[in-house]
């Protein structure tokens, strides 16, 4: 059989091995288990996967080793399914396993991208002994580093025996991967340490590391220990340190190491490309693609995405819309696999769909990142119901979606509120053990967003190694669904841990701060700011003149406004909603004039601030005037002006200029309209107008309790129980319940809160027995307390009601409130 093997190898193209392989069927050879094994192996490197599976099955007792060749022929063609197939079916087989399998299984599960199937893998490996293996180990190691999976990465490269240059290569491969550039860095000192001599492939992984840091003092080191340790520097490296300069905002040099090289072949042109673009010079990149075509070099599909990346982001349609003719002319990548997200990303730029779903149609059958790039379009966009519409059809079509698929989805459902959807997301996740950080922080969004901050946290409280993101997502979780106090401690939590901090976290502190309007820890946390040296800018400058302002500090919030060097429309927003806040209607309209003399227009929550001081204030006229000139600035009143200037109106007295405001919208009426007039005919006295408010308000589908609370309230104060009570029922058929309130109080620079009923408290009961006492006192002082909202009036015992009954009934609900 030895005699035939230089055939095997002379036989470049499928017509002479097909005529090798009838001759070996005539002569008898083909049940020689090296010349099946051969002609699998041959079938399979040609593509021809159907011959070899053929040969495979032909064969009456294959062995451990012609299984482990036919699987990497799978391997070879991406089947990573038949992959995991074959193996299963060997083990079904009770075939003894060799170790030349484990190698090509754990790398079909890392393209699979199922962690549960590698962790069964891995647990067969130890039990047949396997797990010693230094090829083995450095397999499951690049297994648990693709998945993400750090800390067992870790576990596996601590526990291996003999650590060669492959294994270093490849923990520090995975961290890079994992943009976790840092801790890589960290592994490549230590093997330096250790004496283990760094080849080309070890320097590519730390350039890439150099290029993540952004460090070009560290980049400049990394290059001078290739030339001082005389590691050899081949093309790939050499390109490597031109992106890897341009990373680090040093373009300069890298355009002198790309002119130093002799011979610039394909890869060095695409590099200089591609640094143009990373440094957003897009159009000195496709000036050097010109300069290429007139060098005569070959242009490769890695070449033409970074061009068609150039006329995306400069919105070159024209342009673009020619590269993919000469894609086309050139036969270059027919089937889309490599370029056909580059296409869709282009097209998407430029706002072409249509364009967009036919190369989708034309490659997406077997090309996650062409759905992957359509589907981030639409959530970056806004387009979120497309977005999932086309994450399902992916699902539909058979398409397993990785970890930027998923991500993007739950983006999505967290914007449009389907927590159904991102829920069946989540368990998906889990069931494939497919939770890498990217997933997880999209989940903790999602079910923030959604209004389900346990589950959130429970994920959060679950990630071992958490991120700056991490950390500030949770941050903004808590804020976001009132759980300020849990945001402010995981800022503390963060800081006496000295974890990485950034501008974000600080912003969401702050914002938990000026919800709970708690100026002590807002000025500590605006001292950390400063010392931290994290570079200030509009949005945190914006949100430390909420906090001052909403604490009661408006000085120190109008002198922070003074010295901004640059002012957006929310930051005069903010201030004049911060003067309106404290009643100085007169300095909030003043500083409005003042934004509009700037060349600033106002938007739509601006006339709400301006709106909301003239109703607090009582000016009726001013309110008209504002309102009013809402549309000479471009903005169209919406629903919210319209509550706020019929507010403005009932709480004046001038109800039927309100009624006839309301009669006089051209769009739906919401419920905080009516509210508002409901609220001023509650303060007038005017029942002879609730009933007919109270038929508009059960018309409009509404969930927000505040509305049916306040008219309830009404009916209390007014003495109409039966009415009272019917509201109350009508709450409890709809199935919605009243929001406790809480109220917060500072002291010695701690936060408490409490809410009606209240008893967590560990003075709880000295609270409530010094309460009694002031009642008690107030009242031998002459002083009734009044208790407006659940007030019983005293001469129902006469009219035979069951005032107890009542009492009861009112005290309880009163106490849900």
């Amino acid at each position: 059989m030895t005699l035939y093997m230089p055939l095997f190898r002379s036989c470049s193209t499928l017509r002479p091995l097909t005529q090798l392989h009838a001759h070996l069927l005539v002569t008898g050879l083909h049940r020689d288990p090296l010349a099946s094994t051969k002609l699998i192996e041959s079938y399979g490197q040609m593509g021809s996967l159907q011959s070899s599976r053929l040969v495979f099955e032909t064969y009456p007792c294959p062995d451990s080793f012609m299984w482990g060749v036919l699987i990497k022929c799978c391997l070879w063609n991406h089947l990573f399914e038949e992959v995991v197939s074959l193996y299963h079916h060997m083990i079904s087989q009770q075939t003894q396993i060799s170790g030349f399998v484990f190698p090509s299984i754990l790398r079909a599960s890392s393209g699979f991208g199922d962690l549960s199937i590698g962790r069964k893998i891995h647990g067969r490996m130890v039990k047949s002994g396997f797990d010693a293996d230094s090829v083995v180990e450095t397999s499951l190691l690049s297994l648990y580093g693709e998945l993400g999976c750090l800390d067992d990465a870790r576990k596996v490269f601590d526990g291996m025996g003999d650590r060669d240059v492959v294994s270093w290569s490849s923990i520090i491969l995975s961290y890079v991967e994992n943009k976790q550039a840092r801790e890589g860095l960290e592994m490549f000192r230590w093997m330096i340490f250790e004496g283990i001599v760094p080849d080309s492939v070890t320097m590519l992984s730390i350039a890439e590391a150099c290029a993540q840091v952004g460090c070009l003092r560290l980049a400049k080191s990394v290059h001078g220990h290739v030339f001082r340790k005389e590691i050899e520097a081949d093309v790939n490296l050499s390109n490597s340190f031109i992106v890897m300069y341009s990373q680090c905002g040093y373009l300069y040099t890298a355009e002198k190491l790309f002119q130093n090289i002799n011979n610039q072949s394909i890869s060095s042109w695409t590099a200089m490309i591609s640094s143009y673009n990373q440094s957003g010079c897009f159009q000195e990149a496709v000036r050097t693609f010109i300069e290429m075509q007139e060098s005569n070099v070959e242009i490769s599909a890695v070449t033409m995405m970074g061009i068609l990346y150039s006329c995306a982001r400069l919105g070159w349609l024209k342009e673009g819309k020619s590269v993919h003719c000469f894609l086309l002319r050139k036969a270059m990548d027919s089937g889309l696999d490599f370029l056909g997200p580059a296409l869709i990303d282009l097209y998407a730029e430029c706002w072409k769909t249509r364009n967009c779903e036919i190369i989708l149609h034309l490659s997406g059958e077997k090309n996650v990142v062409s759905w992957n790039m359509l589907i981030s379009f639409y959530v970056r966009e806004g387009l979120f119901k497309e977005a999932l519409v086309l994450f399902v059809q992916m699902l539909t079509e058979g398409l397993i979606p990785d970890s930027f698929s998923l991500a993007s989805s739950l983006s999505a459902c967290a914007s449009v509120g389907s927590v159904q959807l991102g829920h069946q997301i989540h368990c998906h996740t889990m069931k494939r053990g497919f939770l890498d950080e990217y997933v997880q922080n999209s989940l903790i969004d999602m079910y923030c967003k959604s209004g389900f901050v346990d589950l959130a946290f429970m994920i959060f409280d679950r990630i071992k190694q958490r991120s700056v993101v991490t950390w500030n997502c949770m941050m903004c979780g808590f804020s976001q669904n009132g759980n300020s106090v849990e945001a402010i401690s995981l800022f503390d939590q963060i800081y006496f841990n000295r974890l990485e901090v950034n501008d974000v976290t600080f912003l969401s502190a702050i914002q938990a701060c000026s919800n709970l309007g708690y100026l002590e820890k807002g000025k500590w946390i605006h001292h950390k700011l400063v010392t931290y040296g994290v570079r200030k800018d509009l949005y945190i400058d914006t949100a430390l003149i909420d906090m001052y302002a909403k604490s009661g500090d408006l000085r120190t919030a109008r002198r922070l406004f003074d010295c901004m060097s640059e002012r957006s429309v929310v930051s005069w927003t903010t201030v004049i909603g911060a003067y309106g806040m404290h009643g100085q209607k007169s300095a909030a309209i003043s500083l409005f004039n003042q934004m509009v003399e700037s060349g600033i227009n106002p938007n739509e929550i601006t006339f709400m601030n301006v709106l909301s001081a003239c109703s607090h204030a009582g000016s009726v006229e001013e309110g008209k005037l504002y309102f009013n000139s809402m549309r000479e600035f471009g903005v169209e009143p919406q629903t919210e002006h319209f509550a706020s200037v019929v507010d403005l109106l009932s709480r004046a007295g001038d109800l039927t200029g309100a009624y006839d405001i309301i009669k006089s919208m051209s769009r739906p009426v919401d419920a905080s309209v009516w509210a508002a007039l409901l609220n001023g005919c509650r303060i007038h006295r005017r029942m002879d107008m609730i009933k007919s408010i109270e038929r508009e308000l059960t018309e409009i589908s509404t969930d927000d309790t505040g509305y049916y609370t306040l008219l309830s309230n009404i009916y209390a104060e007014g003495g109409n129980w039966n009415e009272f009570g019917k509201v109350r029922s009508m709450m409890k058929v709809i199935g919605i319940n009243k929001v406790p309130g809480h109220s917060t109080i500072e002291i010695d620079k701690r936060i408490y809160r409490f809410g009606a009923g209240d008893t967590s408290n560990c003075q709880t009961e000295e609270i409530y027995i010094f309460l009694e006492k002031f009642r008690s006192l107030a009242q031998e002082q002459g002083c009734g307390v009044e208790r407006s909202s659940s007030m019983i009036d005293t001469s129902m015992f006469s009219k035979g009601y069951n005032v107890q009954k009542l009492q009861k009934e009112a005290s309880n609900c009163m106490r849900n409130e």
